[in-house]
């Protein structure tokens, strides 16, 4: 018989020797009578072995309790005459027992291969970042006399201050204007054109400000209620004439 693990219930009655869960196995198979095997004997051995190993490991001593309580459940069953009528029958619980050690006895071995896998650190390390390549880059620039001057002419002409110079210039300015063309106005009495009211030999800009500021003069002056105005119409010739 192979050796036990350390953690196995190990028992030594009249007739067996071995662990407790192959004591099932080998009693569902119907190669060990338990009827001949003494309870007694197996719960104080049993109850021992839980002592021992409650204070290191409880949910052994569980698992070694739920298998010892079936177990002489199982051996009542079998001693005890069988009812034809109860249910389950004692074949029926060994078969169910039999279930739960392989449940159990595949948890364990799961348990087990997890426990033994490689941890991370200490069997298998992970890779390192790549360090990657260092580029160094260098600028060089090209360029000719005509670039450079280019050059400083745009900054020099965003730095230099700017100057606005206003030309002097000939223009009429509105009290001219106004005075000129209530002198006039007063000595027509016929309609005229607002062009008749410029001064002689206006040519030019000057001519333009006589107009301007003659046309602005008759609108003060017909709101003063001195003169009237007419124009046939949109862009037509304006006329002038004093107010009767």
């Amino acid at each position: 018989m192979e050796a036990a693990p350390p953690d196995t219930l190990t028992i030594d009655i009249d007739g067996w020797e071995g662990p407790l869960d192959l004591l099932l196995a080998l009693a569902r198979s119907q190669k060990v009578d338990l009827r001949q095997i003494s309870i007694l004997e197996l719960v104080e051995q049993y109850l021992v072995y839980v002592n021992a190993a409650r204070a290191l490991r409880l949910e052994l001593a569980a698992d070694y309790l739920v298998m010892a309580a079936w177990l002489a459940y199982l051996k009542s069953a079998l001693l005890l005459p069988r009812n034809p009528e109860e249910t389950p029958s004692p074949e029926e619980l060994a078969l169910r027992l039999q279930l739960r050690l392989e449940r159990l006895n595949a948890m364990r071995e799961a348990g087990a291969r997890l426990v033994a896998r490689d941890r991370l650190g200490r069997d298998v390390f992970l890779r390192g970042s790549p360090e990657g390549l260092r580029v160094v880059r260098k600028g060089r620039y090209e360029a000719e006399i005509y670039d450079l001057i280019a050059a400083y002419g745009r900054i020099s002409a965003r730095t230099r201050p700017v100057m606005h110079v206003v030309a002097q210039r000939d223009v009429m300015t509105l009290e001219e204007a106004i005075e000129r063309v209530s002198t006039l106005i007063g000595a027509r009495i016929e309609w005229s054109a607002i062009e008749t009211f410029l001064p002689e030999g206006a040519r030019g800009m000057y001519r333009k400000s006589a107009l301007a500021s003659s046309f602005v003069a008759a609108l003060e002056l017909a709101r003063q209620g001195r003169l009237e105005l007419r124009q046939k119409s949109a862009f037509a010739p304006l006329y002038l004439k004093a107010s009767a």
